[in-house]
């Protein structure tokens, strides 16, 4: 390391004022806080001391997202052959899952970090961390069986208009990678919904519907088991089938300090009780399935551990994150039942949810300030 260092160094007068590639600079100092600790500090002004930065809290979130990436690769696989009646062993299916997953991930990070570097350049701003995370999100939200072509398209959408027309990272009003998974969605609903792009080239006679897709024509006895779908072996989005390997990801979250526990088991509690609601209401089939299971089907629990919490979407206050999350559990619900058009109520209600968290954030705030001011005036009377 001490010989990749004095390398590094060596270089470094080329891409500063004055030098060779100082346009570069930029794309040269990206590099260079990938590969090393950042020595820069604040100079100024009121700061807190901290070892965490912007580069270790993205991989932090990267890391909590191993283990539904690497479940999903598995489960591509499974899919696929259990769809030909057959039962390989654990390495061909794991073969299989890379070859599909793989071109996914290098093209969203392909695209999506040439789109980031590009505007770092132009704007001669420093390369930001934030789409290590982003980079990786997009695959897991999407079909294994989705074109290479649309993940480029939806990628560099999400980067172009969902951030960087905000000012880039930190400034975003949306999530970048649900604004891509939406971005398609509506642009090519074929290859988002029905039966086909679940299930990598299954076989033609199979039916490859989701829990939410049979959910939608109210076949319930089609439904698969509790612990079918808690463990993820079903047919889905690459990253959002297993609910234990996100619990897994979400305890890394949480007890790391990124993830907001406040805004995930308000999203948890909102859930539950819409789907309560409807059990009381009890009017079709899809309203008196067990609120719980709301929670094990579709993106909900994927939704709730790795977009909810994003710091630059979400809320800010304290109390603004319960109001924030219960919303989004609520309307998910909401809209997954009441809606047919979207069986994945939690893309949409996590979107919606963002546009309305600075508002959130401000009455919070402004309740905060009248109960002081009141406060202050029975102090002085």
């Amino acid at each position: 390391m001490k010989a990749l260092r004095e390398f590094v160094d060596k270089q470094k007068p080329h891409f500063e004022k004055g030098g060779r590639f100082e346009k570069l600079q930029s794309t040269f100092d990206a590099f260079e806080t990938f590969l090393f600790v950042p020595n820069k500090v604040t100079t100024s002004g009121a700061h807190i001391r901290d070892a965490i930065d912007m580069k270790r809290t993205m991989i932090i979130v990267v890391l909590a997202l191993i283990p539904p990436l690497l479940f999903g690769i598995w489960n591509v696989g499974y899919q696929h052959f259990l769809s030909h009646g057959m039962t390989p062993d654990f390495w061909p299916m794991i073969g299989f899952g890379l070859l599909k997953v793989l071109p996914i991930i290098i093209v969203s990070y392909v695209t999506g970090l040439a789109i980031e570097f590009a505007f770092a350049q132009a704007r001669g701003h420093e390369v930001n961390e934030g789409f290590l995370v982003s980079g990786m999100l997009i695959p897991l939200v999407m079909p294994p069986d989705v074109p290479l072509w649309m993940v480029a398209i939806a990628t560099a959408f999400a980067v172009i208009i969902g951030k960087e027309v905000f000012g880039g990272t930190g400034m975003n009003i949306l999530n970048p990678a649900l604004t891509a998974r939406a971005f398609l969605f509506f642009a090519y609903p074929s290859e988002m919904s029905g039966d086909n792009v679940w299930i990598a080239e299954k076989a033609d006679a199979y039916s490859g519907a989701t829990p939410l897709g049979n959910l939608l024509v109210f076949d319930v006895d089609k439904l698969p088991t509790d612990w079918s779908m808690f463990l993820g072996t079903i047919p889905g989005s690459i990253g959002e089938t297993s609910t234990i390997a996100i619990l897994i990801g979400a305890l890394v979250l949480v007890a790391t300090g990124i993830g907001s526990f406040r805004i995930m088991a308000s999203v948890v509690a909102g859930g539950l009780v819409m789907g309560l609601l409807f059990n009381l209401w009890g009017a079709n089939e899809y309203m008196n399935i067990p609120a719980y299971q709301h929670l094990i089907m579709g993106g909900f629990a994927f939704g709730t551990v790795y977009m909810a919490t994003d710091p630059v979407s979400a809320a800010q206050t304290n109390r603004g994150k319960l109001f924030y999350g219960f919303l989004i559990g609520f309307v998910a619900v909401l809209i997954r039942v009441f809606n047919p058009a979207y069986p994945e109520g939690m893309m949409l209600a996590i979107l919606l949810m963002n546009v309305f968290a600075p508002l959130i954030d401000h009455y919070v705030i402004q309740s905060n300030v009248k109960k002081r001011l009141k406060r202050a005036k029975a102090v002085a009377a």
